[in-house]
């Protein structure tokens, strides 16, 4: 049956830039209510795959199904996206306009809401990420944490079923990390379908149902989590957890 189909679905999935394979036959599927990391060293082609989730990249090979949508044109690729929300490295926010300016623009524009039901709906979910009392500040007025959990926030405001995030926490001074890391654990709680780009791995360990990882754009494991820092016998990830202090 359908329904029983995971909703999110990548297969033999490969991607070049300049003839050089970045993502070499790669296979992996992800459950409703999952929280899955992925994970591996600089260059081995993680954020390529995130991107190529929502539209961001194209791929050569192989296919991606988002939520019961085959990524294939442009069509579909909106499709997804309304679905579909992801935090980058930066923040993306736009700075000449206010926390709560920058929740409810898609709202109205896209989704074409009353501004009196964007407002509302944007007040909510600041309040998600506690960052309310900021909702009139610009962007520049706010610490690397308050803007991220902003991005956070808007991300949220189009309610996904789906949020991706590639590296939250690289922008941010360490002392701010476990706060923004909090938020994301948080989410669980909403039901939201989440994959992330990390190298936090303490933060890997207790936010995440499964560990995908990958080097040189091959996906040399897919476990779960405990599996994956306890039992993991791939040479190349326990050599990984072994340089990184987790091994």
């Amino acid at each position: 049956m359908v329904d029983h189909l995971p909703p999110i679905r990548v297969k033999d999935l490969c991607k070049e830039i300049h003839g050089q394979a970045v993502l070499k036959s790669i296979n992996f599927s992800v459950y409703r209510h999952e929280k899955v990391v992925i994970c591996g060293p600089s260059g081995s082609g993680k954020t390529t795959l995130l991107r190529c989730l929502n539209g961001l990249s194209s791929f050569h090979a192989g296919s991606v199904v988002m939520q019961g949508i085959r990524l294939t044109d442009a069509h579909s690729v909106q499709q997804i996206r309304m679905k579909t929300g992801m935090l980058f490295q930066g923040f993306h926010l736009f700075p000449h306009m206010t926390v709560l300016q920058n929740c409810t623009l898609a709202l109205t524009e896209v989704k074409r809401f009353t501004e009196k039901r964007a407002v509302e709906l944007a007040h909510y979910y600041l309040e998600k990420v506690k960052i309310s009392e900021h909702a009139n500040k610009y962007p520049l007025m706010l610490s690397g944490e308050q803007q991220q959990r902003a991005a956070i926030a808007r991300a949220l405001c189009m309610e996904p079923e789906v949020l991706l995030f590639d590296e939250p926490t690289s922008a941010l001074d360490p002392e701010m990390i476990g706060e923004v890391l909090s938020v994301m654990n948080d989410l669980t709680n909403l039901g939201i379908t989440m994959i992330c780009v990390t190298h936090e791995m303490h933060f890997a360990r207790k936010f995440a149902d499964r560990m995908l990882f990958i080097d040189e754009g091959n996906l040399l494991l897919d476990a779960p989590t405990e599996t994956f820092f306890k039992q993991a016998k791939q040479p190349r990830v326990t050599a990984f957890l072994k340089k990184i202090g987790h091994g």
